[in-house]
């Protein structure tokens, strides 16, 4: 059977928009001190400028995994070990902002200092693979 053709731009267009918008509500949930939604929303926004990459650099649907480092993987992107940290970190907030048995030890973790720190380093990620598209 053959692979169905499918909107590159369009969906890749999608990953970016959607990206953005989840950026935007994370800043509004930092503002409002809900640090692990806003966290959250930061690696969803994160996931997502990655899966907008790998759909325009081997025009197909990008794999379903919420592991960024796995996705940077996939993508050959040359990281700096600090990145490769950063994504490692970052997806946990996936997991832990998600699942009950992770949640009570994920919202003492997210005082407003760890938040901010996370915040700034998605900022830097998002300019970075904005930068390889």
């Amino acid at each position: 059977m053959a692979e169905q053709q499918i909107d590159i731009e369009k969906i890749a267009n999608h990953w970016e928009k959607t990206s953005d918008n989840d950026f935007n509500t994370m800043l509004t949930l930092f503002k409002a001190k809900d640090y692990a939604w806003a966290l959250f929303l930061g690696h969803i926004s994160i996931e997502k400028l990655l899966k907008a990459l790998y759909v325009k650099k081997y025009e197909k649907h990008a794999p379903f995994t919420h592991n960024l480092y796995r996705l940077a993987e996939l993508l050959e992107l040359d990281l700096a070990n600090k990145y490769a940290d950063w994504f490692d970190e970052i997806t946990s907030f996936n997991l832990n902002a998600r699942y009950d048995d992770y949640k009570r030890e994920f919202y003492s973790l997210c005082t407003v200092e760890y938040a901010t720190k996370w915040i700034e380093n998605i900022k830097i990620l998002r300019i970075w693979i904005k930068q390889k598209q």
